[in-house]
């Protein structure tokens, strides 16, 4: 059985990646800008220097560390009142509670925006660490992040369990030796992810099961 567990975020612990694509058109309308078809998906799971060089590159200008710091503001005022947890969070949380299971936030986001979730959620007490992807290295699907996540719980990657939405999260899990499963949101799995992952799982209702019946 897996010795601790590590959590993305956005769109594996809470709906947000809706609550993320609304906030892009007021965030670029700052600046004058039009959404580009498919940003969101390409910014998706990425950190602050990533998420800029695609805003410069598919926008078409050299200062998306501004557009980011902007999405950032919009995305924080709607997850205020439009945040919500996944089906199956909480049962979750209570098994690994139950089984004594540390636990770990690893999030692209910022540290700020992981936190205010927690607290608005009423989970902030439930996890022993919590980490950012800013100021990471290196952004998915490059393992960093996770990695920091493991040291910070005392565990060896292979010992820890990775859930992920999305493709550069579990191939980012893949890389750095954890025991990786999917949960997909916006991304239906793939034939790569299905060979990444341990499992792909409809809901973390499905994550929780594995786990009791000993499968992870």
């Amino acid at each position: 059985m897996v010795r601790a567990v590590i959590f993305d975020m956005d769109g594996l612990m809470f709906d947000t990646e809706p609550i993320w694509g609304k906030a892009w058109h007021p965030a670029l309308a700052r600046f004058g800008l039009a959404y580009p078809e498919g940003l969101a998906d390409a910014c998706r799971g990425t950190n602050g220097a990533v998420r800029t060089a695609t805003v410069n590159r598919m926008c078409g200008i050299d200062y998306g560390n501004k557009v980011a710091a902007a999405l950032d503001e919009e995305t924080a005022r709607l997850l205020k009142t439009e945040l919500r947890m996944k089906p199956g969070l909480v049962e979750l949380l209570d098994w690994l509670d139950g089984h004594g299971v540390p636990r770990a936030v690893a999030s692209s986001s910022s540290v700020e925006m992981i936190e205010s979730n927690l607290q608005t959620a009423g989970i902030a007490d439930r996890f022993q660490a919590t980490v950012s992807g800013v100021g990471i290295g290196h952004s998915k699907p490059e393992p960093d992040i996770f990695l920091a996540a493991a040291a910070a719980l005392g565990v060896e990657p292979s010992r820890a369990l990775v859930l992920e939405d999305s493709y550069a999260g579990v191939e980012a899990g893949h890389r750095g030796g954890f025991v990786t499963v999917m949960v997909p949101d916006m991304m239906p799995p793939t034939d790569k992810t299905r060979a990444w992952a341990a499992a792909t799982c409809g809901s973390l209702l499905e994550v929780r099961d594995l786990l009791a019946a000993g499968a992870l």
